[in-house]
């Protein structure tokens, strides 16, 4: 089933949005991550986590939401199929596995916001550390999810080949002797 070519594009404009928007989210959230890691001025630190958490919840975990519904909806309404390409099928794990890791990651961004607004200036001058590894990684996959989904890498899967040879049946027309 393939979607009108104007639902189609509506589909592609919000999937595109949820996923640049996601990306864009995630750079944000990496550099309050390094402003909190790397100062020893209180304010600076609280305000780092506040916006991180801020963001999370509010930018980061509905973008990442909207871009793996409105892949799926793209997959199965397009050419393209959810299984019949490889670079669909690690595009889809990918992006799954980002986000099940996100969601597992914010509750202890609330935490640590929370411990640092209730902390003092003494304790949070002399450093408080944080987790950069997890926002780094997570911008890598979502820029390897980009790569794969604006080069499309040949492959089809042993479904997807199977799909293309029916087709190819279905189309080719019958002779006669």
């Amino acid at each position: 089933m393939t979607m009108r070519p104007s639902l189609r594009k509506f589909a592609l404009t919000v999937h595109l949005t949820s996923s640049v928007g996601w990306i864009g989210a995630v750079i944000t959230y990496l550099t309050l991550g390094v402003a909190a890691v790397t100062t020893r001025d209180p304010l600076t630190v609280r305000a780092a986590w506040s916006a991180m958490e801020l963001i999370g919840w509010n930018a980061i975990v509905p973008l990442a939401l909207g871009s793996l519904l409105t892949g799926l909806i793209m997959a199965l309404g397009t050419q393209w199929g959810l299984f019949r390409h490889y670079w669909v099928v690690f595009s889809l794990v990918l992006t799954v596995v980002a986000t099940a890791i996100l969601l597992e990651h914010m509750p202890s961004v609330s935490s640590t916001a929370a411990m640092v607004r209730a902390a003092d200036a003494t304790q949070l001058a002399r450093g408080l550390g944080g987790d950069l590894l997890h926002p780094a990684a997570g911008l890598l996959v979502l820029l390897v999810i980009q790569v794969l989904n604006m080069y499309k890498p040949q492959g089809l899967t042993p479904y997807g080949w199977r799909k293309q040879q029916e087709h190819r049946s279905i189309k080719a027309p019958a002779t006669t002797r």
